[in-house]
């Protein structure tokens, strides 16, 4: 694929912001490959994303930024613009369950996530071997039952030093402490064995088996300091039977978390989210 550009903007709605846009684009012949427009009536707020042929442009990058500030002014447009050729460095979190994790590492390793996995940090030795396999550093970071702060402080050097853009918390059991959930806000992502807030706690597989549920699913969100209620990136689930045991259940809630959380990241790291308030916009493809 030919390298190309994604700006990505929201600001409020008003008349004039595409054709602005547009206008822009078309006088450095900007090629648009892929266009994106929402409207959200209720908040009466616009969101947009393109992505220009890098080649088609007769200005470069810092030539656009500083050109298209102005535009940005003039409608209050929170905006950035990246280039596909900067991947974004992740950083991947585990514990002991291996499914999201291998199955992202894989993902990366054939080059469907366009991305650069700096490391996995985890609180246990057990997925090293597989981890270490792909050439991957890993972080065994304990995080003890009676203080967990030093553990935290840890984690973030660890992610801060690897200058990673994105956590991932692959089935990562511990709970995000509220400073760093502000630290790297909308930049954490999760993936939560159920339809938010279906089955909160432990066994939810088993919870759902006893209710007799139809339908499991999971749901990929960013982490917030409100559990489990940080804004949806991705959701969807499974049909299963009454003569699935919990068993069975577990087997396929493992299919659709792995399916869903490899979504919810390529969304992410495509620039394909947009955050506002507790809600998201995403130019899924």
């Amino acid at each position: 694929m030919s390298k190309t550009y994604r700006l990505v903007i929201s600001c409020p709605d008003r008349v004039g912001i595409v054709a602005a846009v547009s206008q822009y684009l078309n006088e450095r012949n900007g090629s648009i490959v892929e266009a994106n427009h929402h409207t959200d009536a209720e908040q009466k707020w616009f969101f947009m994303r393109h992505v220009i042929d890098a080649d088609s442009m007769s200005v470069d990058l810092d030539t656009f930024r500083r050109e298209f500030s102005k535009i940005a002014e003039a409608y209050d447009m929170d905006w950035f613009i990246n280039d596909s050729d900067d991947k974004p460095k992740v950083m991947l979190m585990a514990t002991k369950e291996s499914h999201c994790l291998n199955d992202l590492l894989h993902r990366w390793h054939t080059g469907e996530l366009s991305c650069d996995i700096v490391g996995v940090i985890a609180n246990h030795d057990d997925l090293r071997s597989m981890v270490e396999w792909y050439n991957i550093p890993y972080h065994c970071i304990n995080v003890p039952k009676e203080d967990k702060m030093p553990a935290f402080k840890a984690i973030e050097k660890a992610i801060d030093e690897s200058g990673a853009d994105t956590v991932v918390l692959a089935r990562y059991m511990q709970i995000f402490p509220e400073y760093l959930c502000e630290k790297y806000r909308f930049r954490v992502i999760n993936i939560h064995h159920s339809f938010l807030p279906s089955f909160i706690g432990a066994k939810p597989y088993h919870q759902a088996a006893v209710r007799g549920v139809k339908l499991i699913g999971a749901t990929c969100h960013y982490v917030t300091a409100d559990l489990d209620a940080g804004p949806i990136i991705e959701q969807d689930v499974i049909r299963v039977r009454h003569s699935h045991s919990a068993t069975d259940m577990v087997r396929l809630g493992k299919d659709i978390e792995k399916l869903v959380l490899s979504r919810g990241l390529r969304f992410h790291i495509e620039d394909r989210v947009l955050v506002h308030g507790n809600k998201t916009v995403v130019f899924s493809q």
